[in-house]
C-alpha cells in the first residue's frame, strides 16, 4: 500500500475525472480508506456469497417491481 494512500487516491481521482478533492469532509473520508482497506483485507477468504443467501434473496424479492 502506498505510504500516503489519501494523496494517491486524490491524484487518481484528478487524473481519472479531472475533479479535485471537493471539500474537507472528502479529505477526511480519504484518510479513512487505509483502515477500511486493511479491515476488508483481513476478511479475505473468510466470507463467501452463500453465507447469507436467504437474506439476499429476501431483499431482492422485497425490491422486485410489482407487476401491473
Amino acid at each position: 500500500m502506498p505510504p500516503d494512500l489519501a494523496a494517491t487516491i486524490k491524484d487518481s481521482i484528478r487524473n481519472w475525472s479531472g475533479v479535485e478533492c471537493p471539500n474537507e469532509a472528502g479529505r477526511i473520508g480519504l484518510g479513512d480508506f487505509a483502515a477500511l482497506i486493511q479491515e476488508l483485507d483481513s476478511l479475505r477468504g473468510t466470507m463467501v456469497f452463500e453465507d447469507e443467501p436467504s437474506s439476499f434473496e429476501a431483499a431482492l424479492i422485497s425490491e422486485q417491481e410489482k407487476s401491473a
